[in-house]
Formats: C-alpha cells, sequence, structure tokens
C-alpha cells in the first residue's frame, strides 16, 4: 500500500474519533458555558495532537510497499496500541479535570473539578447530588461561611493552606439558598474596569442581544488562581456567558 494513501486513511480515522470526544467534551463534560474557564480548548488540542499527530505520522514512516507483509502488520498493530494508550490516557486526563461542581461562594462563583474533590470529601456531603461527581456537567450549587466554632475551624483550615469552603461538599446547599445575597454582589457590566475596546463591544452586544432586555449582571469565577466574568442573567440568575476578562 502507498504510505500517503494509508497515513490518510489513518488520518481520517483518528480525526473521527477526536472529533466524536470533542462532542462529547463540548456537550456533555464541559458544557456552555463553562467550556473555555474549565481549559477544555487546550485540553482537546492536546488531544487531537497526540491523537493525530502520533498514529498517521507513525504510520507514514513505516508504510513501505517493498515491506514484508507480516512485518508491516506488526508495525501497525505497534502504532495502533501505541496510539490507544496515549489516547486513553488523554481521555483520563480529561475526565478528571472536567468541572463536577459550580459553587456560588459569597461574592463569586468557584469551578470545582472531581480531581480537587476527595471520595472523603464527597462522602461528608449533606445531600445525595453532592456526594457525587457528575458525569453530565457541572451542578450549580451554594455554600456559605458557616458560624461559630465551625466557622473559625475552616478560616484555621485554609490559613494553614487546607481546603476551602468550596472544595468541601459538606457545607454545600442548594443554589436557590444563597442567590439573592450573592447578586446582590454582581456589579452592572459597564462597571467593569479590566476590558478593552474589543471586549467593551462584546459586552455591549451581550448586553444588546439580552432576552428580557434587563440588565445583565456580572460576577468573578474562580478556577484554580484564574478568575474569569460570568455574566448573569437578572431573570434567570443563572451563568449565562463566561468571558476571560479580570473581574476585579
Amino acid at each position: 500500500m502507498n504510505r500517503w494513501k494509508a497515513a490518510t486513511i489513518h488520518l481520517t480515522v483518528s480525526l473521527v474519533l477526536a472529533l466524536a470526544i470533542a462532542t462529547l467534551l463540548y456537550f456533555l463534560w464541559f458544557p456552555s458555558p463553562y467550556f473555555i474557564a474549565a481549559g477544555a480548548s487546550k485540553l482537546i488540542m492536546v488531544l487531537m495532537g497526540v491523537d493525530i499527530g502520533i498514529g498517521p505520522l507513525l504510520t507514514l514512516l513505516v508504510v513501505s510497499p517493498h515491506k514484508p507483509r507480516s512485518l508491516l502488520r506488526l508495525d501497525l498493530s505497534v502504532i495502533a496500541v501505541m496510539q490507544a494508550i496515549a489516547f486513553a490516557y488523554g481521555v483520563h486526563v480529561i475526565a478528571v479535570a472536567r468541572p463536577v461542581f459550580v459553587v456560588a461562594a459569597v461574592d463569586r462563583l468557584v469551578l470545582v473539578s472531581a480531581d480537587e474533590l476527595t471520595d472523603t470529601d464527597l462522602a461528608q456531603g449533606n445531600q445525595p447530588v453532592f456526594r457525587t461527581r457528575s458525569w453530565t456537567g457541572p451542578l450549580l450549587v451554594g455554600v456559605w461561611p458557616p458560624k461559630g466554632g465551625k466557622g473559625f475551624d475552616v478560616v484555621q483550615q485554609v490559613l494553614a493552606g487546607g481546603k476551602d469552603l468550596d472544595q468541601l461538599p459538606r457545607f454545600y446547599m442548594p443554589y436557590d439558598q444563597v442567590v439573592d445575597k450573592l447578586m446582590q454582589r454582581a456589579k452592572p457590566l459597564s462597571q467593569l474596569k479590566n476590558v478593552n475596546t474589543y471586549q467593551r463591544k462584546q459586552l455591549e452586544q451581550i448586553q444588546a442581544g439580552a432576552d428580557d432586555g434587563g440588565t445583565l449582571l456580572a460576577l468573578p469565577l474562580q478556577r484554580g488562581d484564574r478568575y474569569y466574568t460570568a455574566i448573569m442573567s437578572p431573570k434567570t440568575r443563572r451563568p449565562m456567558r463566561i468571558l476571560s476578562i479580570d473581574p476585579w
């Protein structure tokens, strides 16, 4: 078989598989509006680079019409195994990095991924939905600093380098219980300071396209040590867009 034809066939199969996984990620594991903030675009690029790069390139190198058929089958089998292992590892990395909770924490939203919660932490959730890692997109929940001794203990734990409330499911509560206080801390899009000309026009277009014509609001959305701006609908009081804008 011609090496270019073999590499093209391999590339086509790899592209179909990679696009199928990308679709799964976009619509299920990293759904809108959290796709960019969750880092899914970078993860997909890495996965596609590994999946599309390793297999077809190696096929191009090893296929030769002068090579014995048995040796060619062996080479292609080794390439297939290598690609399958690399692909499986890539999917595993993406799966553990998927967002499982969006936590409304006092004055911001915090995106929490599957690998940030231990089984012990999850087991302490006070509702069944707080004790599982979602496979169908992040669950919107709330958290509020406890009062009294528990609150002091949490502060001490955080100061000592431990987990904050947003990574402790035992303190989670339904989002509707904290949304009133959360929205009080939101601000109009016009008050965002760290925006360039393009971002300002983007915000104006988003506001002009608001379904109910109400004033859209902005809240910080935290993902690890990075911050984004969550555009909040005053009607649903849920995030409708996430933008790469410093909210502070």
